[in-house]
């Protein structure tokens, strides 16, 4: 039997009617078309449903839609007024992308990161991600991307 449940996503709320057992990463790209959100390995394990509730990186493949409380930021909410977010450009910039597959919820475990500590060391910067897998092996440029993302916040203050 469903159930009418009401998200707040990426600044929107959106009331849907939703199977009881669907995850959220279901619910976000489903029926909410936001298909930046990948759908992984289901376990919680590569990262790729990575989004932040509250501003905390969670994954969207392990929770329930019907439980979800809080503020929902997918990669769709992250541009401001069509501007690429300087941890999107650093991406780009570094060829930080490769297939991009895990470059969606690298991109938000990174902003939750600088979102905490806006000049993280590179141990910290590892840290953060380690939640999330690249099978491309970039990781490397990833890293470098976000510190410079993070050099890019302390120019600008």
């Amino acid at each position: 039997m469903k159930r009418v449940i009401r998200l707040n996503v990426n600044g929107n709320v959106a009331q849907l009617e939703v199977e009881p057992e669907a995850t959220l990463v279901d619910v976000l790209r489903e029926e909410l078309g936001l298909t930046g959100t990948k759908k992984g390995c289901g376990r919680g394990e590569c990262g790729a449903c990575t989004v932040l509730l509250d501003g905390r990186p969670v994954n969207s493949c392990l929770m329930l839609a019907v439980r979800v409380r809080g503020n929902i930021l997918t990669i769709e909410g992250l541009m401001a007024d069509r501007n690429l977010d300087p941890i999107q450009k650093a991406f780009i910039e570094h060829d930080a992308i490769h297939c991009g597959y895990c470059t969606p919820g690298m991109i938000l475990s990174a902003k939750a990161l600088l979102d905490e500590d806006e000049f993280p060391t590179e141990q910290k910067v590892r840290h953060a991600i380690v939640g999330n897998l690249c099978r491309c092996t970039g990781y490397e440029p990833i890293v470098q991307a976000i510190q410079a993302a993070s050099e890019t916040k302390r120019r600008q203050k």
